[in-house]
């Protein structure tokens, strides 16, 4: 079977999308593929195994029921519903609903604590709030904090909630098109930044999601006759790239293992490949390195033909193994929450190990200066996406309520990734890290201010800079400095005492993994961590380690 690209050049000189002024994704996109009813559009496996089809008909009625369920409870157009559940089906018709209603869907992943839920919910001033029964109890915790939430809904059973499937069966599964603006507000993303709390990346209803064509088809490489799968937490961009408006674009069926309350487990997952029909696989690179520790032979891949993964580079080493033991290649994306794909290696280009790969098609791509100018090829610079004049296909709109955040990612005519790399002669990105100190763990992106802030909080604890270490398996892992409180010491107790702490305040895959205490911090004159400093003495004692 041809891949969708077969010529990267002419396909980047032809390709082109349009945006009408006005669109919704779910019908104009998600109900095309309803009109053959027995179309599938998710494989759902339940955390004890079972599974469970629905075509895209029945996911169409089910998501067009919850809109007007929304509507009933008194919901308008621009509210935001915060959404926090695991891989159950219902997140997919939840998402769905939400775009048929002209509401702002807020995805949160369960692993957030009652500190990061009630930040969300006051910065969004979310209106409804989605949950399951076994996280109500965190929300219910922080929602007298939360003075513009006026409607609970929970995924089962819950008292006093109006409950997700009594809400389905009084509502009409008929809705007519809203004819709403492609401008209008669609989906909120929340993002770590470095110097301050997550900022609110903002989406809107048509490029986003058309955008992600270009993810679908070029890069996910998908069909009418695929089985994508995706492993990602719904609270995370990537569920929404790969695990919807990509694969459904181009009619695709998602598989998605709800495995809930399970840890990643290799032998496991591989298995799956053995008893359904996966034709094209997703993983963030650090689940392909507890992958290829299996012994791959022993299991089958009867009907994969696909692999990819991103969040993070994949050692070549790594791709090689994954290649000896399935005979399938992983083809890298890069792209952020703030867009769609912006480079990847395709099946149309010669891989070359440790590269990003070109440009994706839709994008101009370029290493630019501190003053937005194109450096020399080879060079180090900052990776920015052109947006002016005209701005691609896909981009966020802005960072909502935000406007100082949003001046600052862009230079000139163009946009600021926050990621710097080089660009060789045939246009191909080798990435060399964040311009600013955010980490990224396992794929989770971790702004060190948030993990500083919770350890501060801590009686023991006077100051703390947090920074990101090299991880074989992790790529990188927090590590905090902390400077004691008079009348502390420092001890391994201590050191247990801190991470728990951590995993209380914020979320528990923030925690920092390495604590050492220092006597003091290195700062600038004006009296900010320098953490450039600290990331650069670790370096060095690793070497001589």
């Amino acid at each position: 079977m041809a891949p969708n690209m077969t010529d990267y050049m002419a396909t980047r000189q032809s390709f082109q999308l349009q945006v009408p002024g006005r669109f919704n994704w779910a019908f104009d996109t998600f109900d095309r593929w309803a009109r053959d009813p027995a179309k599938l559009a998710l494989l759902w496996v339940a955390a004890d195994g079972q599974p469970r089809r629905f075509t895209y008909a029945e996911l169409g009625e089910r998501s067009r029921r919850f809109a007007n369920a929304l509507g009933a409870l008194g919901v308008t157009a621009g509210e935001r519903v915060f959404v926090m559940l695991p891989r159950v089906y219902q997140w997919w018709e939840i998402i769905l609903g939400c775009i048929r209603a002209r509401v702002v869907s807020v995805p949160g992943t369960t692993l957030l604590t009652p500190k990061d839920i009630e930040y969300r919910l006051n910065l969004a001033e979310a209106s409804v709030v989605i949950t399951d029964e076994d996280n109500q109890e965190k929300l219910e915790r922080v929602l007298p904090q939360c003075p513009t939430v006026k409607r609970r809904i929970v995924v089962g059973r819950g008292g006093g909630w109006h409950e997700y499937e009594d809400l389905l069966r009084q509502a009409s599964a008929s809705m007519t098109h809203p004819q709403n603006a492609s401008a209008d507000p669609m989906m909120i993303y929340f993002t770590s930044g470095t110097t301050g709390y997550p900022k609110m990346v903002l989406h809107t209803h048509a490029s986003y999601p058309i955008g992600h064509v270009i993810t679908g088809k070029f890069w996910l490489d998908n069909t009418p006759d695929d089985l994508h799968w995706t492993i990602s937490d719904t609270g995370w961009a990537q569920a929404a790239w790969t695990c919807c408006f990509a694969p459904w674009n181009m009619g695709a069926a998602l598989f998605v293992w709800d495995a809930r309350g399970k840890k990643f487990e290799p032998g496991e997952t591989l298995s799956m490949f053995e008893r359904f029909p996966i034709t094209t696989f997703f993983a963030p690179p650090t689940a392909y390195r507890m992958l290829v520790q299996e012994p791959l032979k022993k299991y089958r891949f009867p009907m994969l033909r696909h692999c990819l993964g991103a969040g993070e580079a994949v050692n070549p080493e790594v791709i090689e193994a994954w290649r000896d033991g399935t005979g399938h290649h992983i083809y890298e994306g890069y792209g952020q929450t703030e867009t769609v794909l912006l480079a990847a290696t395709f099946p149309a280009t010669p891989w070359k190990p440790g590269s990003m790969g070109p440009a994706a098609p839709g994008h101009t791509v370029a290493i630019v200066d501190d003053e937005g100018r194109e450096v020399d090829r080879g060079a180090e610079g900052d990776i920015a996406v052109r947006v002016a004049p005209e701005r691609p296909v896909g981009m966020f709109k802005e960072y909502w309520k935000n406007p100082d955040a949003t001046a600052k990612c862009h230079r000139g005519d163009w946009y600021v990734t926050g990621d710097r790399a080089s660009m060789d002669e045939e246009g191909y990105l080798w990435f060399v890290g964040r311009a600013d100190d955010v980490i990224n763990s396992a794929s989770y992106r971790i702004g060190p201010f948030e993990v500083e802030s919770a350890l501060v909080e801590h009686p023991a604890v006077q100051e703390a800079a947090v920074i990101g270490k090299p991880d074989a398996l992790r790529g990188e892992i927090v590590k905090a400095f902390v400077v004691l409180a008079p009348g502390h010491t420092p001890s391994a107790a201590l050191v247990i005492d801190l991470q728990e702490h951590v995993k209380t305040v914020t979320a528990p895959y923030k925690y920092p993994r390495e604590i050492e205490f220092v006597a003091d911090l290195p700062k600038t004159i004006s009296g900010k961590i320098r953490r450039t400093e600290l990331r650069q003495l670790e370096r060095a004692k690793m070497k001589r380690g």
